[in-house]
């Protein structure tokens, strides 16, 4: 059984003030402690899964989980070879804040395995960067990136948003521009949205945070595929743009219902040998985490095996993510045609629409509505 490998990491220099992720600030301890619990998970699951699993990618997220030193990162790559069988080649993925990296810590990174660097950069103005709350500068992230490259990383990632507080079309076209600068191999560009339960969310219901209007908003996402796609990129999920060959491996297994593994607080997990799949995640509190785990028992919860319904409409609105389109005769063979009569009803109410292109067994999102992509999903649900 193929099945990619997600680690989660809870811990950061400080919370952004955007983030609804699992994670908390980091006191300056615990770091040892949650990786011996990782460890324990690994070796529970291992005895757990009803035959053996062969990953060919391995994802280290949070969180921040460059704060972990080198020997702790190769310690969780070690034992996630040993035990779930990374291929040769596998993609192996660790987020990083730009604030935390020195060239020593690099060199560590990439001599413990770590191949894919994903730099959480953000913004490229200090005045964004700190209305975000972000624990890292400018000067921090141009020097991560000029490091990594260093340290012999030849597959960087790097993020950015729009749609800032304060933020104008022409600050998004010149944060661009100087990513464009950096040549990564992979930016992945995403549009802030208020979350439930954040600083940013009760701001922004009091008035206090000013965003750019809707059509401002929307001009810098149509901006971002114009510059990206005109450097050479190519656009190939909504917000993730990549060199050729250089598309993320481990989040296309999710748009794509592969099965993953998931450790750590809060880690989600998909398991699908047989289409339609189960789905489960971790304990997201940490003392009930480390509980469950110090009792020989996995920390699993929210447990749900997907009906026929549910598999089918995952399989279009995850598809769909992807520009290149959705591949319709897997999805038969798999589900049988009939399964799928009502999400291929609505395809061709949204091709008449000029929403959905068909081009040839598959069927993608119009150039036009990549933009309206999420009213586009929800009529899959």
């Amino acid at each position: 059984m193929r099945a990619g490998l997600y680690i989660h990491f809870p811990f950061c220099l400080k919370k952004c003030l955007y983030c609804d992720f699992n994670s908390t600030a980091w006191s300056g301890a615990e770091l040892d402690g949650y990786v011996e619990l990782l460890l324990r998970e690994m070796e529970l699951r291992q005895e757990a899964l009803p035959e053996p699993v062969q990953a060919p990618t391995l994802y280290l997220g949070g969180g921040t989980p460059s704060l972990m030193v080198p020997e702790l990162v190769g310690r969780l790559i070690e034992q996630a070879a040993l035990r779930f069988g990374l291929e040769q080649g596998a993609e192996v993925t660790l987020e990083a804040n730009p604030g935390t990296l020195t060239p020593e810590r690099l060199a560590g990174y990439r001599a413990a395995g770590v191949n894919r660097l994903s730099l959480g950069i953000q913004s490229f103005e200090e005045r964004l960067l700190e209305r975000l709350g972000r624990a890292h500068s400018v000067p921090q992230a141009l020097a991560a990136f000029d490091q990594a490259r260093r340290a012999g990383f030849d597959n960087i990632s790097i993020d950015l948003m729009h749609s800032l507080p304060g933020q104008t079309l022409e600050d998004w076209r010149a944060a661009l521009a100087q990513g464009i600068a950096l040549a990564p191999e992979h930016v992945s560009a995403y549009a802030l949205s208020i979350e439930e339960g954040t600083p940013f969310e009760k701001l922004y219901q009091g008035g206090e945070l000013v965003l750019p209007g809707e059509e401002e908003a929307a001009r810098m996402f149509e901006t971002t595929a114009e510059l990206l796609t005109g450097a050479g990129y190519l656009h190939y999920e909504i917000s993730n743009f990549g060199r050729p060959g250089r598309f993320s491996r481990h989040n296309q297994s999710y748009w794509s219902r592969q099965s993953y593994l998931g450790f750590g607080s809060g880690a989600h997990s998909f398991w699908n040998p047989d289409g339609l799949g189960r789905r489960w995640n971790n304990a997201a509190d940490l003392d009930d985490y480390r509980t469950a785990l110090a009792a020989g028992l996995l920390p699993e919860r929210d447990e749900v095996q997907l009906s026929l319904q549910d598999a089918v409409a995952e399989s279009f609105f995850l598809g769909l993510r992807v520009l290149s389109g959705l591949d319709l005769a897997p999805i038969k063979a798999c589900f049988g045609e009939d399964a799928l009569a009502g999400q291929l009803a609505e395809v061709e109410r949204l091709q008449q629409a000029g929403l959905l292109v068909a081009d040839g067994g598959r069927i993608r999102l119009a150039d036009s509505s990549v933009i309206i992509a999420n009213s586009i999903f929800s009529r899959f649900l």
